[in-house]
């Protein structure tokens, strides 16, 4: 009888035991608001703060409501303004376009390789058309960052990193986050550390910081926060800067700190847990696994294959048949957005001139969650199944031709 497996894909370990009992003291206080203290307390918000920017290595760091708003607060610290294009990856999630449109800027695709990071040919050829570049991490892939810099600081563009998926790796020992003028975090529920919704900026740039924290709805309290820039940079900052309210609040704050502390840890797990799944696919036919260079030290909370020049029919009765087995495999070359899943051809907000060679990467994508609640035994199994039904349409699909 066929394998079956019963976990969910969606199921996120609890909160630690110490981040629920600091959520309640919040609650018990009542001081939810970053700014609401008593005399001689610190907020959680701004001790989070500081404990990231320490973890990155980073000198200021700003919590905010969510990765897209720190997405977009870095986008208009940097002087992103309505008309300008800005670089995007083509292989990203909707927030990341939609960030820059929604700010009136344009974005411009950058195309993805095999290894589903940005191609750097293509940026090169594309690097003259815009000031800033929005390099998403996507599904915790990174690229060669030391090249991707040269290339960017040959031609004075500035750097803004998505790490929505890449929190605690690191390329060439440093952490991702730390080469652009910003580096942009979630902290919603499948990320690697989880308060619901939430986002963490990091710089070490003084000027573009305290832009970012008085557009975070600081008021003039920027002086309460650890892990900004001293009062004087605020100076003339104070005036010119629109507020444009969207902090963290300290509830989400008392329940990531616990969990910043395990980060190292819990990024152990995650990665266990992707080697037992690339173990289980290696040799597939008709599957191509994605190569992980020796530069990068990644966090897999998600994993990859790529079904390259399979029919999309063919594609379909794998996520189906997997489905079936209940393993939840997500497809980025469905012609329509499903779920979360949409490419750059979606979005009808942003012009999209044709990207073959891109389409045929996204075209096989396969995408799956590898949340910390499945065990290495779960993990074996999900393999053994998603190779059996890859195996079993691909010897199909083989026979007919």
């Amino acid at each position: 009888m066929s394998e079956i497996f019963g976990g969910n894909f969606t199921q996120q370990e609890p909160i630690p035991e110490e981040g629920i009992e600091a959520a309640i003291a919040v609650m018990r206080h009542g001081r939810l608001h970053r700014y609401n203290t008593v005399a001689g307390e610190i907020a959680e918000a701004a001790l989070l703060e500081e404990e990231f920017a320490e973890a990155t290595g980073a000198r200021y760091c700003l919590a905010v409501a969510s990765g897209g708003y720190a997405i977009t607060t870095a986008l208009r610290a940097v002087g992103v303004k309505p008309g300008d294009p800005v670089l995007t990856n083509a292989f990203t999630l909707a927030p990341v376009p939609g960030a820059i449109a929604s700010l009136g800027a344009v974005p411009v695709y950058v195309g993805v390789t095999e290894g589903l990071v940005i191609d750097l040919s293509d940026l090169r050829a594309k690097i003259g058309k815009a000031k800033v570049l929005l390099l998403s991490h996507m599904r915790g892939h990174i690229c060669d960052m030391d090249e991707l810099m040269r290339i960017c600081g040959a031609s004075g563009v500035t750097v803004i990193e998505d790490c929505a998926h890449t929190m605690g790796a690191q390329w060439h020992g440093t952490y991702s986050g730390r080469f652009g003028t910003f580096g942009c975090y979630s902290t919603q529920t499948y990320k690697h550390m989880n308060s619901g919704e939430g986002g963490l900026l990091i710089s070490d740039d003084t000027d573009a910081m305290a832009r970012a924290i008085m557009m975070s709805g600081s008021y003039m309290l920027f002086d309460r926060h650890r892990a900004a820039p001293p009062p004087e940079a605020f100076a003339q900052i104070k005036y010119e800067t629109p507020n444009i309210s969207g902090r963290m609040d300290n509830l989400r704050a008392a329940i990531l700190r616990p969990q910043l502390r395990l980060l190292t840890e819990q990024c152990g797990k995650w990665n266990a847990r992707y080697r037992v799944v690339e173990a289980g696919l290696r040799d597939t036919p008709g599957m191509t696994l994605i190569d992980r260079p020796e530069e990068e030290s990644f966090v897999a909370s998600s994993f990859q294959f790529l079904l390259l020049d399979w029919p999309a029919d063919r594609i379909r009765a794998v996520v189906a048949r997997c489905a079936a087995r209940g393993v939840e495999l997500k497809w980025f070359g469905a012609s329509e957005p499903v779920g979360f899943t949409s490419k750059y051809d979606s979005w009808k907000y942003a012009p999209h001139p044709a990207m073959p060679q891109t389409d045929r990467i996204l075209a096989g994508i396969m995408d799956m969650r590898l949340p910390l609640t499945f065990s290495l035994d779960d993990c074996a199994q999900i393999a053994r199944i998603i190779r059996a039904e890859v195996s079993a349409v691909w010897q199909q699909q083989a026979a007919e031709s």
